[in-house]
Formats: structure tokens, C-alpha cells, sequence
């Protein structure tokens, strides 16, 4: 997937450093009367690595859930089995997305060597995996000659290759196994279980297409894991240095992951792009019609992180350091954060019916309202580093 290029300056005003010098204070670099960051901050960055694994790990939680119901699934095809596996990869899909905030910034998920692009990738030519409306011989799964094993090792080699639409691995290849090409206008993908029936079922290569079913899943839990084990509280490399850099690095980099999830990736790649297209194709989980879903829960996520929350624990927050040095510029953001969500909300489902008619359209204006909102709290976002002595500069 293009992702934007994000350009980033940090620089702490020149008086408030001179100032510092002259009195041998440690004042706070941007208001006067606080704290400096080197006293309140570390809290907040040790709340968040907290909050980053502790995310990782539900989001494995219901990967290993989706594992193990894949797997019962290929065992035995049926109808049930089949409609339990789309469930648990509904419930896998909605921790996940709220770990969308911890990106951005160079960490272990998504740095040269990271798996994002092995774990969420989009949007994905299905032809490239497996069989498509007017051709039932397209994929991997029907060129044993070409791929005569299927595993991961074999998966994640073809991903993005040839083309960044190329897309073999993660949630969405799965997506595309489980439900198929949607060409339904009143609902998700209708692939039928008995696409995996040996033998006697639909398609060709049932077998095969068990086997890349399972494949995939693994990867995805594989690739999961390595993220978070980055970030554990004991051994975890990346957090180790994250939590000792200096205050308004480590800031930097938590404000530019919500930042540019809100703006240039969930407002632009996200939603404008499906807007302004009006392309099935475009939407961020196409097979399922679960896009309304995850766009939700990327909202959620940055505020998550803004707030210092995980479920219905309020941890140290970026909103704390906010509010002892700009009360209202806080109670700004924490509204324009509802408002963004409650946009989302009210566009509903399916999201690919309501990117369609002109711009009158119900629908369409409710999506647009929705990225409209995005946007003015991604500016407000910039603010907020602004006034902590950060300067981001975000373009999409």
C-alpha cells in the first residue's frame, strides 16, 4: 500500500532554552509554571509502551482464536464451522485495529524490516491467490506446477510481488479465503464452504486452498508476536530504548503515529480515496464489509492513545501533559476525537454502498463529514506538539 510521505522538524523555542541557561532552571520549554517534560513525561511514555503491548497481546489473543478455528474449519467443512471462522475473524480484526495508532514512526511494526505489510496490506488483487469471477484457474492455489507447496515460507515470498497489489499474507488474504470476491450490493462476499470440501466440492484444489488457509493464519499470528515481543515489559528491545529516549523524542513519535493515522492514512488513504474513486476496491476490507468496523476502531485507537486508556483503565495520557499547560486546547481535542467517531458511527454499513450516487448523496456526505472531522483533529494534533515544543509537519 502507498504510504504518505510524512516529513518531520522537532525544535524547542530559542528564548525558553536561553531562559533555561541564564537561570539554571529546568523550566518547562513551553509554558511557564509547569513541570518540564523531564519530570512529567516519562509516566506518560512508560503508560504507552504499556498500552502497546498490552494491545499486541489481545490482538494475538483473538489471532490465535481465528487460528484455531481455521483449523477446525480445514479439518472438517461445513457450513457452521465456516460461518465460525468469519466470526473469529471479525472478533481478530477489532483488537487489531486499534494497534493501527502504534504506527508511523520507524518502530518494530512497520520500520525496513517490520511485517505491517505482511500482517494488513491493501488493497489486494484476489487474482493473485486464488480463483476470480471469469477465471477459475487464477491464483497460487490453482498453479500447483508453479507452487507445488504452500506455507509460509512460500506466501510471504509473494507478497507484494510482483506489484504492492499483490497481496498474499495477512487479514485480508484470509478475508478473501473466507468470503471471496463480494459482488454482492446488500452484503459481504459469498464464497461457499464447499470450496474446501475434498474432492466432491466446489472449485478446484480444495486442498490447496485448506493449506494457504492455514498458512496465512499462521504468519499472521507469527508476525503479531514478533511485534510485540519488541515491546515486553521485560526483554523487550524496541521498548527499552523507546522509554530512555528523551522525553520530546519519544512524544514526537507517539504524536506522529496518531497523527498521521488520523490524517494522511484513515482521513486520506483510508476514506478520500474510496470517496473520490467510488471503488469496492478501495475500501479497507472489501470481502467482508467489515471497512465501517475498521475504520471505527483505527478512530478508537488514537484516542487510546491520546487519552492513555486500555478498556476501562485510564492510564498516564498524552491529555494529562495537555491539560496542566493548555485546559482548553485538551477539552478541544478530546471533543473533535468524539466527533470524528461519532462520524464514523453514523455512516454504517455497508461502507462500499455508501461511497456510491453524487455528492448529495446521504451517504456520501455522511462519509465525507466523517473525513472532514478527521482532519480538523489531525490539525488540532499538530497543535497539541506545538504546545509541547514539538513541531510536526504532516503532508499527505
Amino acid at each position: 500500500m502507498t504510504k504518505p510521505t510524512i516529513r518531520i522538524l522537532q525544535s524547542v523555542a530559542l528564548a525558553s532554552a536561553v531562559a533555561g541557561l541564564l537561570t539554571g532552571c529546568g523550566s518547562d520549554p513551553v509554558t511557564s509554571g509547569t513541570k518540564p517534560l523531564s519530570e512529567d513525561a516519562p509516566p506518560v511514555i512508560a503508560a504507552y509502551a504499556n498500552l502497546v503491548h498490552g494491545s499486541y497481546v489481545e490482538a494475538i489473543d483473538e489471532t490465535s482464536s481465528l487460528n484455531a478455528s481455521l483449523a477446525q474449519f480445514v479439518a472438517e467443512p461445513s457450513e457452521a464451522r465456516f460461518k465460525a471462522a468469519r466470526e473469529a475473524w471479525l472478533l481478530a480484526r477489532d483488537p487489531y485495529g486499534l494497534t493501527e495508532a502504534f504506527r508511523f514512526y520507524g518502530g518494530p511494526i512497520d520500520d525496513d524490516d517490520g511485517p505491517e505489510g505482511q500482517i494488513n496490506a491493501w488493497p489486494m488483487d484476489e487474482a493473485h491467490v486464488d480463483y476470480v469471477a471469469g477465471d477459475p484457474n487464477a491464483g497460487i492455489i490453482n498453479d500447483p506446477a508453479k507452487y507445488p507447496t504452500i506455507d509460509e515460507a512460500t506466501i510471504a515470498s509473494l507478497n507484494e510481488n510482483p506489484g504492492e497489489k499483490d497481496i498474499s499474507t495477512g487479514y485480508h488474504a484470509i478475508e478473501f479465503l473466507l468470503w471471496g470476491q463480494d459482488t454482492n450490493a446488500d452484503g459481504p462476499g459469498q464464497r461457499p464452504y464447499t470450496d474446501y470440501v475434498l474432492d466432491m466440492g466446489t472449485a478446484a484444489n480444495q486442498d490447496r486452498r485448506g493449506q494457504y488457509l492455514l498458512a496465512a493464519g499462521k504468519l499472521v499470528l507469527e508476525d503479531l508476536s514478533s511485534v510485540m515481543a519488541e515491546w515486553t515489559p521485560e526483554g523487550g528491545a524496541y521498548r527499552a530504548s523507546f522509554v530512555a529516549l528523551p522525553p520530546e523524542e519519544a512524544l514526537r513519535r507517539i504524536l506522529l503515529g496518531i497523527g498521521s493515522l488520523s490524517g494522511a492514512e484513515l482521513a486520506g488513504e483510508r476514506m478520500q480515496v474510496a470517496y473520490d474513486t467510488k471503488e469496492q476496491e478501495d475500501e479497507h476490507s472489501c470481502f467482508s464489509d467489515n471497512t465501517h468496523k475498521d475504520l471505527l476502531n483505527n478512530a478508537l485507537g488514537i484516542q487510546n492513545v491520546y487519552l492513555g486508556r486500555r478498556g476501562q483503565v485510564d492510564l498516564p495520557g498524552i491529555d494529562d501533559l495537555v491539560r496542566e499547560r493548555d485546559p482548553a486546547l485538551d477539552a478541544r481535542l478530546q471533543a473533535e476525537m468524539e466527533e470524528s467517531i461519532e462520524a464514523i458511527k453514523a455512516i454504517g454499513e455497508p461502507f462500499d454502498q455508501a461511497i456510491l450516487g453524487d455528492d448529495t448523496a446521504p451517504g456520501r456526505q455522511k462519509v465525507k463529514k466523517a473525513i472532514e472531522a478527521l482532519r480538523k483533529q489531525t490539525a488540532t494534533i499538530v497543535e497539541v506538539a506545538t504546545l509541547l515544543g514539538i513541531k510536526l509537519n504532516i503532508e499527505e
